[in-house]
């Protein structure tokens, strides 16, 4: 029975294969927000334009639709929907102090030195 099986698996040739989607290769980005009520929500996204626009028309997430107008006041580019994950996990455990510090650094422009906390795990 299994002789059977293995017969009939074909793989097909690779120009049969459906091309893979532009998504798949998307740069994987973080980025944090600033709610009307002065608290700060991270997130990770592959377009931060369309999700910043989501979350400002009350469509992306729970807690930023009752505090909105939020504002974007960081974005970092992690590149894999892994690392973006992983770099949200590792900024959500620092302290508020920590993430101001990294907002303002951001906001300071490239000049600035980045705080010795926000490297990358």
């Amino acid at each position: 029975m299994l002789r059977g099986m293995k017969a009939k698996e074909e793989i097909p040739p690779a120009s049969a294969l459906p091309a893979p989607s532009p998504t798949a290769a998307a740069v994987w980005s973080l980025y944090i927000l600033r709610c009307s009520d002065g608290s700060l929500y991270t997130g990770v996204t592959n377009d931060i334009d369309r999700r910043f626009l989501a979350h400002q028309e009350g469509k992306a997430s729970r807690y930023t639709r009752i505090r909105r107008p939020v504002a974007l006041v960081y974005r970092e580019v992690c590149g894999s929907r892994s690392q973006a994950l992983s770099r949200e996990c590792a900024v959500k455990a620092l302290s508020r102090r920590r993430k101001d510090e990294i907002i303002q650094a951001f906001q300071a422009g490239p000049t600035a030195t980045p705080p010795a906390d926000s490297k990358r795990r």
